[in-house]
């Protein structure tokens, strides 16, 4: 059984997570260098693979003390809002670094434009803050599928953004204001887990 109010909090969390992270400017850069919808397409696989794993690591984690998992939990958000805040300062002047970087890999025609991307946003993901927020939401709330939906949905639509308005975005709202945004929704859900576990 679905649970939307999981798939809810999964979904916003990891969307303001996502948005200002590498993995934008990284889907942004290859779709206005290759067809954009093969990027996205690649992305999206290099997702569904990252969100499972993550989902599949919560899972197991959720054999652990209750408490231990809360706690871990509203550790790893404390952690996501700290790298977050950090990352702001730097984040406008980092983008065009980034921008640069990933240009250099988007040659690819075809069929290696799916690959391409996959492989680029498959290596980009490991360890990143959106994987290590999934694992903690499956361990908390003990409902692989419905974290599985709203987290892979969030990377599905930031991926989509990327590829559709990611430079008209970009234009608009600065990337270090992004990063605040998911600073602070990282310090709500910190804050949410510790009352579940004082109450």
């Amino acid at each position: 059984m679905i649970d939307l109010l999981v798939v809810a909090l999964a979904f916003g969390a990891i969307f303001v997570v996502e948005l200002p992270d590498k993995t934008f400017i990284a889907t942004l850069v290859m779709s206005t260098k290759m067809r954009p919808l093969f990027v996205w397409i690649g992305v999206a696989l290099a997702f569904l693979v990252q969100t499972g794993v993550a989902v599949g690591l919560g899972k197991a984690a959720s054999f652990l003390p209750e408490q231990l998992i809360h706690t871990v939990a509203a550790l790893m958000f404390v952690i996501g809002a700290i790298i977050l805040f950090r990352e702001a300062r730097s984040a406008d002047a980092d983008e065009s670094d980034q921008e640069e970087e990933y240009a250099a890999k988007a040659t690819a025609q075809g069929f290696r434009v799916i690959v391409t991307s996959f492989l680029v946003l498959f290596a980009a993901e490991w360890g990143d803050l959106s994987q290590l927020l999934t694992i903690s939401l499956v361990a908390k709330y003990d409902d692989p599928f419905s974290v599985f939906l709203g987290a892979w949905g969030a990377l599905l639509a930031v991926s989509g953004l990327a590829v559709i308005v990611g430079r008209l975005l970009l234009q608009r709202v600065r990337l270090s204001v992004l990063h605040y945004v998911g600073a602070t929704v990282c310090v709500l859900m910190a804050a949410l887990t510790v009352w579940e576990m004082t109450r």
